[in-house]
Order: C-alpha cells, then sequence, then structure tokens
C-alpha cells in the first residue's frame, strides 16, 4: 500500500507540474481568460503567500511549514503498518499536492496558481490543481474520522 501512496502522489506531482508548465507558457503574468463569463477563468498568477495570499511578506516560513508536513506524513506512512483504501487516497492525494506546491516555491519563487472563480462582484482567491488535491485529501480524513465516529457509536448503541 505504501508504494500505491506515493505511486498516487507522483501523479498528482506530475499532473500539477504538467498544466503549471502549459500555463506558465501560455499565458503571460496576470493574463486572463474566460470560460464562463463572470464565473470561471484561467488567470496566471504566482502567489508567493499561503492560501489567500498569507504570509506574502516571509514565504521562507511557508517552505519551512511544506518541509515539516512532507517529513511528518512521510514518517508517519513509514511507521504505519496496515492502511485502509481512503487512506492510501487522502496521503497521495495530499503528499503529490504539497510537493507540487513545494516545487513551485523552490524553483520558480511562488506557486503557481490559475483556477478563477467569480461569484457576481466577489472574486474567490485563485488556485491550482495541487490546492484542489490537498483540499480533497483533508475532506477524506475529515469523511473519515466522522465515518470512525459513527461506527464507533453504532457499536456502543447496537445492544440497545
Amino acid at each position: 500500500m505504501k508504494k500505491l501512496i506515493f505511486f498516487l502522489s507522483f501523479a498528482v506531482f506530475v499532473i500539477d507540474q504538467i498544466i503549471k508548465y502549459w500555463i506558465r507558457i501560455g499565458f503571460s503574468l496576470s493574463e486572463t481568460f474566460y470560460f464562463i463569463p463572470n464565473f470561471f477563468y484561467l488567470t496566471y498568477v504566482k502567489n508567493t503567500g499561503g492560501a489567500w495570499s498569507v504570509f506574502q511578506s516571509i514565504p521562507n516560513f511557508l517552505i519551512f511549514i511544506n518541509i515539516l508536513f512532507l517529513i511528518g506524513i512521510i514518517q508517519y506512512i513509514f511507521r504505519k503498518k496496515f492502511f485502509s483504501f481512503i487512506e492510501v487516497i487522502y496521503l497521495g492525494l495530499i503528499i503529490g499536492g504539497l510537493f507540487g506546491n513545494f516545487i513551485d516555491r523552490i524553483f520558480v519563487g511562488g506557486v503557481i496558481d490559475y483556477i478563477g472563480l467569480q461569484f457576481g462582484n466577489y472574486y474567490y482567491p485563485i488556485f491550482n490543481f495541487a490546492d484542489i488535491m490537498i483540499v480533497l485529501g483533508v475532506f477524506l480524513i475529515i469523511v473519515e474520522i466522522i465515518r470512525g465516529e459513527i461506527d464507533e457509536y453504532r457499536g456502543r448503541n447496537q445492544g440497545n
């Protein structure tokens, strides 16, 4: 199962980097293309901060945090003996996404973001495929926790 986690991580990383490469060669910085006017667009931005551009003034802090998360998750994988299928998926998604954004920070000087959503006059912060994979992975962790708590509750109350 560990090999499957790292295979999935690698696949997410490669897809992320291919899309970012395509964005870098196909768009000028800040160029925007609307697929669905006033809703969905692609644009090329370089985010030196984190989510919602926080910590822009201290990008090295984000590199350090990224390294800590990657090391922590990889240590967890090597120490653990058995994995549920959902665990394989969320670990692979999160590692691949973290590594994709980490490589951007190191080699590009910031994360390449390109997916934009607009709701009326509100523009949601621009994000990328790696961000989606990280969020999806965290969502699956939450689902697993909730599912485990529901199963535990059912087990305690099954005889009632």
